[in-house]
């Protein structure tokens, strides 16, 4: 599931969120179903990752050479499918020295906080039944 559009790249960016890490910032952004099935494209469920790599980090053999890391640690962090979000990722020129490990840790624990941020929160009946502690002295 890769995020193509560059429609859905700015809205990522004018809409979403921001998670920053030492090499990567991730921008995320909960889609709805309005946003998946505009414009005629068919209706996309799970998550969509895509990577911005700018000018500025280098030439085009260091740029590409960052993608394919960065595509190659989200494909064995095994992004959550659950979530219906678009998920921009950007790196830091400090990704074409740093370990793999680090770069896959830090791609995990993104995965993890978009996961956590865009949960949908608790149905008021799971939350009242049981959780709640009788307050002493009321009977």
């Amino acid at each position: 599931m890769r995020l193509l559009r560059h429609a859905d790249f700015e809205r990522v960016y004018k809409q979403g969120r921001r998670h920053f890490s030492a090499n990567v910032t991730v921008f995320y952004l909960k889609r709805d179903d309005l946003q998946s099935t505009g414009s005629g494209s068919a209706a996309v469920s799970g998550l969509r990752v895509g990577f911005t790599v700018s000018r500025a980090l280098g030439g085009a053999v260091e740029r590409n050479r960052m993608k394919r890391r960065l595509r190659e640690a989200v494909r064995l962090s095994h992004p959550p499918s659950k979530v219906e979000a678009d998920v921009v990722m950007n790196p830091k020129k400090s990704l074409v020295t740093a370990d793999f490990q680090a770069v896959l840790e830090e791609i995990r624990r993104a995965f993890t906080v978009v996961e956590q941020k865009l949960r949908p929160p608790a149905s008021s009946e799971e939350a009242s039944s049981g959780s709640r502690k009788p307050r002493p002295g009321i009977e």
